[in-house]
């Protein structure tokens, strides 16, 4: 409620998030940021499986939201085999469809993006130690993936989000 023209404790605390205003940053987040310095996070890592990219739609866009929240860049990491796979024949193509993801995904979401490809002998086997070498080379700070809805074999096998959840040394949002 508006009275004598001052604003309500529910209005002041609110201000600016119902309606944001790409201008004007929420005092709230600013305090968080300064005490964090410039920036919570600096880099956001997102791993894809460009396999199933129809299965990454909310964690792609809490990353490109994250992103533009905190004016950071995305890196889209992928994994491959050497030998060819169902998205590309050679790691070389793998890297270009990698590539031209990060570059949709940035004129879509109008974010700064990257891409970085890895090549792993099995990556069934080794994606675990690949994405958490990846945050180590991208100097990711912030891990935004996807999960997959959980079944029996869960209970006897950790999902890749799970394992990294638990051995990152930074932040990983799982999204589900």
């Amino acid at each position: 409620m508006r009275s004598a023209g001052s604003l309500s404790v529910c209005q002041l605390s609110c201000e600016g998030i119902d309606r944001p205003n790409p201008d004007v940053r929420n005092p709230v987040v600013s305090k968080v940021t300064r005490a964090w310095g410039d920036n919570m996070y600096k880099t956001i890592m997102a791993p894809v499986d460009l396999a199933h990219v129809e299965r990454l739609g909310k964690a792609l866009t809490t990353a490109a939201d994250l992103s533009k929240h905190y004016g950071i860049p995305v890196c889209y990491v992928g994994v491959t085999a050497t030998t060819p796979g169902p998205v590309a024949h050679t790691p070389a193509e793998f890297t270009a469809k990698l590539e031209h993801f990060a570059r949709a995904q940035a004129d879509k979401y109008g974010l700064q993006a990257t891409a970085k490809a890895y090549t792993s002998h099995d990556p069934a086997v080794d994606l675990d130690d690949t994405l958490l070498k990846a945050i180590a080379e991208t100097g990711a700070d912030l891990v935004v993936m996807a999960s997959h809805i959980p079944g029996i074999p869960d209970y006897i096998f950790s999902s890749n989000a799970g394992y990294l959840a638990s051995h990152a040394k930074v932040t990983v949002m799982v999204v589900r």
